[in-house]
């Protein structure tokens, strides 16, 4: 009779560690594949600027995406419904409609961006089908602003280490490389820009650009030790002028804005090195500085614009149009 007994637990704890590793298993897949998936990218490159998942507590200009997640969804949202609620926020953000209290009284209402609704959709989907990437201090704080400390389990944090899912940037393909570049700089130089304006207003923004965007730029060039620029058909310093290649790329990325479709990374590869190109597009909050002379752009910038660039061309832009591009460079 005991040899039957312990054969039963053996049986049971043979089984049970083994349903246990296929869970694992299981989660571990579930997470290259979120790790993987284009959607995850989409997100990367259209929100991360603003809702960065590295930022500090801090030092943000805007809430992580997890936190939208989770304000947004709960037990009784469908799909279809975060979607909608998505392209509705998205189109006409505003403090009346607003979900997220705390946010909008510490960043502010976001700038009204244009986005293909095929783009917005797809991010959506993504944010409610996987577990989104939270920064190591947002379950605390979650659970505080709460009020207790239990978890709803919407997007909550991977357990695996992101070590063994992503690979290294020097692995990527180039033009995700190239990507990654563009991006990690233009978050830099974004939350630089953007919390200026927030706490101090846009002409210190714009004195900020003056004196703080090239060495910032260059600081992550030496970071990813690659060549990254911002380049223009229309540029605000003459250094800033696009060459002839450049051009051609830049009117390609304006006819994809065109046809309300999501730009993809221009890859050249030559003997040695590889160029990436990528479009810089308007925002509202950019229109402060790069839109109509005194419709968006006031007269006390105009005047200052006058005095720190006597030949610039970088005004007149509308909302989601194409004013520049991100031209990387970097070794094979």
């Amino acid at each position: 009779m005991k040899k039957v007994i312990a054969f039963g637990v053996l049986i049971v704890v043979f089984f049970g560690c083994k349903n246990t590793k296929n869970e694992a298993y299981s989660v571990f897949d579930k997470q290259m594949e979120a790790n993987k998936h284009p959607e995850k990218k989409l997100m990367e490159i259209n929100c991360y600027t603003c809702h960065s998942l590295s930022a500090s507590q801090s030092d943000r200009i805007g809430p992580p995406m997890i936190a939208i997640k989770k304000h947004y969804i709960d037990e009784n949202t469908t799909k279809t419904q975060f979607v909608e609620n998505m392209q509705s926020w998205i189109k006409n953000p505003n403090a009346q409609d607003a979900k997220m209290y705390g946010a909008v009284k510490r960043f502010g209402v976001m700038p009204k961006q244009s986005f293909p609704e095929e783009t917005i959709a797809k991010i959506a989907e993504y944010m409610f089908d996987y577990e989104i990437d939270q920064p190591e201090w947002f379950e605390k704080h979650y659970n505080e602003e709460k009020g207790d400390f239990k978890s709803n389990g919407k997007g909550k944090k991977s357990t695996i280490d992101q070590q063994q899912v992503e690979n290294s940037i020097e692995e990527l393909p180039y033009a995700e490389r190239g990507l990654k570049y563009a991006l990690t700089t233009k978050a830099v130089l974004g939350k630089n820009l953007m919390g200026t304006i927030q706490k101090k207003g846009t002409l210190e923004a714009l004195a900020f650009c003056n004196e703080k965007a090239y060495p910032l730029t260059d600081s992550m060039s030496v970071v990813h030790n690659a060549s990254i620029k911002r380049v223009s058909d229309k540029p605000r310093n003459q250094n800033n002028l696009a060459n002839k290649k450049e051009l051609t790329y830049i009117n390609s990325f304006k006819n994809d804005i065109k046809n309300n479709t999501e730009p993809k990374p221009i890859v050249d590869v030559l003997e040695d090195k590889v160029q990436v190109y990528y479009p810089i597009k308007t925002n509202a909050m950019c229109l402060q500085c790069h839109g109509k002379p005194n419709q968006d752009i006031k007269r006390p910038i105009l005047k200052s614009l006058a005095n720190l660039y006597p030949d610039d061309k970088a005004v007149g832009y509308d909302l989601n149009q194409v004013r520049g591009i991100w031209s990387i460079s970097f070794d094979k």
